[in-house]
C-alpha cells in the first residue's frame, strides 16, 4: 500500500455534542450512518495529532468488522479506534477509486488474510502496509470512478426517498393512533370536552384552523369524538378496546440448525434471517439473507419459514432492528416474528413496535445482553381501533409500502450491477465505454 497515506484514529471522550466521532459500527455497505456520539472541538487537535482527515479520504474499519468502506465529505469529523484513513497519493491514486479498490474481493481477500484474532478479527498497521494494491492509469481510475460513483448516487437518492417514504408511514400512524388528532378533531367539532392530557394537543389543532386537512367524511366519521379513561392506557378514544399484542396477532421466533451439520446449510437456497441480517438495512425491507437454509434445515426450524410480508423485530443484541421481509424467510433465536392478519397489516406492526419499543425493551432482561422473550413480548397492551380505522389505515399504508419496495428492488438491482461491475472493470475485462452503457440501461 505505498501508494497509500493513512492516519489511525483513537477513542477519545466522548461529549453529547461537538465534532461527530466516526466509530466502525457506522461504517457500513459503503457510507456513514448518522452517529449520536461526539468529542469536544477543542480536544479535536490532540486527539487527531497524528493527521487530520480531509474531504475525499477514504475511512477503512480495521476490526468488528474489517474492511467496511467510505468516503468523507467535507464535515470535520474525529476518528474512533478502529478505523483509519487512506488518502491516495497525489496523481498516483484516486480517492474514490480507492474505496472501489478497497472494496473489491481480492483486497478484501488480502484483508482477511492477513487479520489476526480469534473471536474478533483485526489488521495492524505493519499488515495494512504489505496489502498489493493493483490498479490502472489514473485517467481510468477517474472513469471507473464516475461510473461506479453514478451508481452509488442514485442507490443514496432511493434510501433518501424511502426514508421519507418511511417517515410518512409513522406520521400517519402517530397522527391517528398515538395523538388521536381525528378524534380531537370530532371532539372539537362537537363541542365535547378534552381530557386534560390531550388538551395541549386539542389546542394545537385548535391552532391550525383550516390548515387541519380534515379527512375525508367516509374515514373521518369512523372515528368516535370522545375519550374514555382506561386504567392500562390512560385516555383512549371511545369505543376502542384494550387487548395484547399476542391476543391481535400471532407471535413466533426460530432457531439455528447446528452449523456443523452441512445437511442443514450446503447449497442451501432459503434465505435465514438473524439480528445481523437487520442491522445492515438501509430501509425496512429485508430483500435477502446472508446465510441459507437447504430444506432440512427450514425443517429443523420450528417455525419453519414464515410468509413474505412478516414483520421481524430483533429481540437481543440489540433489541429493536425491525423490517418487512419481501421473502419468505426463517428466522433464528434473536428474533420476533409478528404476522399480519386481515386487521393489522404489515406496515401497521412495524409502526407499533417502533412507536412501543420503550415499553418492549423495557420488558427486557438478561445479564450478558439484553434480551426479550415472546413470553414477556405477547403481555404488551395493544390498542384496538374501529375495523374501519384499520381499514382505511392499511389501504393508506400499503400505497406507501408499495413506493418503498418498488424502490428498494431498483437499489437492490443497482447494488449488484454496481457489484458486479467493479471486478470487470478493475480487471479490464469490460471496457469503460460498455459499462457506461450498461449505466445508463439501468437508470
Amino acid at each position: 500500500m505505498e501508494a497509500i497515506i493513512d492516519y489511525r484514529g483513537k477513542t477519545p471522550k466522548k461529549t453529547s455534542s461537538g465534532i461527530p466521532l466516526i466509530t466502525a459500527k457506522i461504517i457500513k455497505g459503503g457510507s456513514i450512518e448518522p452517529t449520536s456520539e461526539y468529542i469536544a472541538e477543542e480536544d479535536y487537535k490532540s486527539w487527531m495529532r497524528r493527521g487530520i482527515p480531509e474531504p475525499g479520504d477514504i475511512v477503512m474499519t480495521t476490526e468488528a468488522p474489517l474492511g467496511e468502506v467510505a468516503q468523507l465529505d467535507g464535515r470535520k469529523i474525529a476518528l474512533a479506534q478502529r478505523v483509519i484513513t487512506l488518502r491516495g497519493k497525489s496523481g498516483l491514486l484516486d480517492n474514490t477509486f480507492l474505496k472501489y479498490l478497497i472494496s473489491s474481493q481480492d483486497v478484501q481477500h488480502q484483508l482477511e488474510g492477513r487479520a489476526t484474532g480469534t473471536t474478533v478479527k483485526g489488521i495492524k498497521q505493519s499488515e495494512l502496509r504489505k496489502i498489493t494494491l493493483k490498479f490502472p492509469s489514473f485517467r481510468t481510475q477517474r472513469q471507473i470512478a464516475l461510473i461506479l460513483g453514478t451508481l452509488d448516487d442514485k442507490i443514496a437518492l432511493n434510501h433518501q426517498i424511502n426514508a421519507t417514504l418511511e417517515s410518512m408511514a409513522q406520521a400517519l400512524f402517530k397522527s391517528w393512533f398515538v395523538d388521536f388528532d381525528p378524534v380531537i378533531d370530532n371532539a372539537l367539532a362537537a363541542g365535547n370536552p378534552i381530557p386534560e392530557a390531550l388538551q395541549a394537543r386539542a389546542d394545537a389543532r385548535a391552532a391550525l384552523g383550516d390548515q387541519r386537512n380534515p379527512l375525508p367524511d367516509h374515514i373521518r366519521q369512523q372515528f368516535p369524538d370522545r375519550f374514555v379513561l382506561t386504567e392500562e392506557m390512560g385516555w383512549v378514544p371511545e369505543g376502542w378496546t384494550i387487548s395484547t399484542i399476542g391476543e391481535e396477532v400471532e407471535i413466533t421466533g426460530g432457531g439455528t440448525p447446528s452449523t456443523k451439520n452441512p445437511d442443514f446449510w450446503d447449497d442451501g437456497v432459503h434465505p435465514f434471517c438473524t439480528p445481523r441480517d437487520m442491522s445492515q438495512l438501509k430501509s425496512l425491507v429485508l430483500m435477502d439473507t446472508e446465510r441459507h437454509l437447504t430444506d432440512a434445515g427450514v425443517r429443523k426450524i420450528s417455525s419453519g419459514q414464515l410468509p413474505k410480508g412478516t414483520v421481524l423485530m430483533s429481540s437481543r443484541a440489540p433489541i429493536g432492528y425491525l423490517a418487512i421481509s419481501d421473502i419468505p424467510i426463517s428466522v433464528n433465536q434473536g428474533i420476533i416474528a409478528m404476522l399480519p392478519n386481515q386487521n393489522y397489516g404489515p406496515v401497521y406492526l412495524l409502526c407499533w413496535s417502533k412507536t412501543n419499543m420503550n415499553q418492549i425493551t423495557d420488558r427486557a432482561n438478561g445479564s450478558t445482553f439484553q434480551e426479550i422473550s415472546k413470553k414477556n413480548f405477547r403481555p404488551i397492551p395493544f390498542l384496538v381501533p374501529g375495523k374501519g380505522i384499520l381499514e382505511a389505515f392499511n389501504e393508506k399504508a400499503e400505497a406507501i409500502y408499495s413506493r418503498i419496495l418498488l424502490t428498494s428492488e431498483q437499489t437492490d438491482a443497482l447494488t449488484k450491477l454496481r457489484d458486479t461491475l467493479l471486478p470487470k472493470l478493475l480487471s479490464g475485462e469490460l471496457r469503460i465505454p460498455e459499462a457506461k452503457a450498461e449505466v445508463s440501461e439501468a437508470l
